[in-house]
C-alpha cells in the first residue's frame, strides 16, 4: 500500500473523537505539563524556594544588563516617594481605603530600600526567609494582609508590604489589594494608570 495515497484518501475525513472520558488522561497530562512549565512541582515548599531563586536570577541578569549598557547603579533602584513628592510639592493626604491596584503602577517606596530592585525583585538573600514564609502562606491559601501604599498621579509607592509586592510580581499576579492614601500635590498630575 502506498503511504502517500493513504494520507490523500484520509485528508478530508474528520478525526473521530475518542468518546467521553477517553480523553481524560490526555487532559490530565496536558494540565500536568502546563503546571511543570510554570515551575510548580506540587510541593509548596519547593515551589516557593524555586520562585525566590528565579526572582534572584532575574534580578542578577537585570543588574548585569544595566552594567553592560553602562547605566548607573541607581537605574535599578526603587524610586523614593520623597523625590517625586518633593518635585511636585505635597499639598495634603487623603485616605481612599482598600482597593485592588495593578502591580504595574507600583514604582517606588516610601523610603530607600536596598533589598529590592525597581521591579521588586530581591537583590539579596537577606530577605529570603521572610519572602519564602509569606509566599508559602499565600500558596496554602492563608489570608495575606493588604499592603499600604501612597498614590501620586496614579503611581503607587509602598509604605508596608515590599515582600508581598515582590511575591506577587514573581508569581505573575496582575493586581494586589492595598490600603491607598492619595497625596494631593501642589502641581497637578495626570493619572499614569
Amino acid at each position: 500500500m502506498n503511504i502517500t495515497k493513504s494520507y490523500e484518501r484520509d485528508a478530508g475525513q474528520p478525526v473521530p473523537s475518542p468518546g467521553p472520558g477517553r480523553d481524560a488522561p490526555a487532559r490530565r497530562a496536558i494540565r500536568a505539563l502546563g503546571t511543570a512549565l510554570r515551575g510548580e512541582t506540587g510541593f509548596p515548599r519547593a515551589d516557593v524556594e524555586n520562585d525566590f531563586l528565579r526572582a534572584r536570577q532575574r534580578q542578577a541578569a537585570a543588574r548585569l544588563a544595566n552594567w553592560i549598557r553602562h547605566r548607573p547603579a541607581s537605574a535599578g533602584r526603587l524610586l523614593p516617594l520623597q523625590e517625586v513628592a518633593g518635585l511636585l510639592g505635597t499639598h495634603s493626604e487623603r485616605p481612599l481605603g482598600l482597593q485592588s491596584i495593578p502591580l504595574a503602577t507600583i514604582v517606588g517606596t516610601l523610603d530607600s530600600r536596598p533589598d529590592f530592585d525597581e521591579r521588586f525583585r530581591p537583590t539579596t538573600n537577606r530577605v529570603r526567609s521572610r519572602w519564602e514564609r509569606l509566599a508559602l502562606a499565600q500558596r496554602r491559601g492563608e489570608p495575606i494582609p493588604p499592603i499600604h501604599v501612597y498614590r501620586v498621579g496614579g503611581l503607587h509607592f509602598v509604605e508596608d508590604g515590599h515582600h508581598r509586592v515582590s511575591i506577587a510580581a514573581a508569581t505573575g499576579q496582575e493586581t494586589i489589594d492595598a490600603y491607598v492614601t492619595e497625596i494631593v500635590t501642589s502641581v497637578p498630575t495626570r493619572s499614569f494608570a
